[in-house]
């Protein structure tokens, strides 16, 4: 379907809000609409976000470091609420100019280092810490097909098929079947690949796996747009064994609960400064 009535304009221009969910912070222009510094914590990662899919590949891989050990690598994570926007402060664009969560600032050094884009945020502590992801070869190249994969595909799951399928203020067919073939077709690149590996890359969980269940693990499981039974996620197997695999690590139970403001009282956490933060949660 199509509006049989409207025309592009020449030169387009904004002139009203587009309408649907997150329609009064979107605007066709970068930069700060107000001035606010953001807070610090004690730890030498600053994390600001939100508990979307984006959001939480960075929570799961800094309580993944934690996991394994690396005391170093605790953080303060400080809720960025999009809806309010947030992510035009003046603090937060100086992280991040593109205002898009989630930021990181590395303090471990003589002078802070920003890091932003969710993959370049977990390639970033992977190198620092030396794990999840090989030092080099062709299995160091694997994993970063797949966050390539990740970065370059879940655009179409989550601008694509999210926005016209659950926020869009308005239904329309064509979208919604052009970004459904295509969600179900990268399912089904993910189940042909499952079916031969335990995890994304291969035999060792890494930043791939980190990078791509917060999107594709979460659909499957039902978490991501009540979209489950509409995609029949049911029948991309080796996806949902995967999927659920990951749900079971310690860390990840974590992760998924840091910066998440909707739910049950015990499964989301808005801020996270220590460990302690987690007590009284459902793990």
């Amino acid at each position: 379907m199509s509006d049989p009535t409207y025309v592009p304009p020449k030169v387009w221009t904004w002139d009203r809000e587009s309408g649907g969910k997150f329609a009064n912070i979107n605007r066709p222009i970068s930069g700060a609409t107000h001035d606010k510094s953001l807070p610090v914590g004690d730890h030498a990662f600053q994390l600001y976000s939100l508990g979307t899919p984006n959001g939480v590949k960075v929570t799961i891989m800094l309580e993944e470091l934690l996991e394994l050990g690396f005391a170093e690598a605790d953080y303060d994570a400080w809720l960025i609420d999009i809806s309010e926007g947030d992510q035009f402060s003046s603090g937060f664009v100086e992280i991040n100019p593109n205002s898009k969560i989630p930021a990181l600032m590395d303090r471990t050094g003589d002078q802070p280092v920003r890091v932003f884009e969710s993959a370049s945020i977990l390639m970033h502590l992977a190198e620092k810490f030396g794990v999840l992801l090989p030092k080099g070869g062709a299995a160091r190249t694997e994993v970063m097909n797949w966050v390539f994969w990740q970065m370059g595909s879940a655009p179409y799951l989550g601008g694509g098929f999210g926005h016209f399928y659950a926020y869009a203020p308005a239904k329309f067919e064509y979208p919604i079947d052009r970004f459904t073939m295509e969600v179900k077709r990268q399912l089904d690149v993910l189940d042909k690949l499952l079916a031969d590996r335990r995890y994304i890359a291969g035999d060792d969980y890494s930043i791939a796996d980190i990078a791509i269940w917060p999107w594709y693990g979460a659909l499957v499981l039902g978490r991501l747009y009540d979209a489950a039974e509409f995609l029949d996620v049911a029948s991309y197997k080796h996806v949902m064994r995967w999927a659920k695999d990951i749900n079971q690590r310690p860390a990840v139970k974590r992760g998924v609960m840091v910066n998440r403001t909707w739910g049950d009282d015990d499964k989301k956490l808005p801020e996270r400064h220590s460990a302690k933060d987690f007590e009284g949660k459902s793990l």
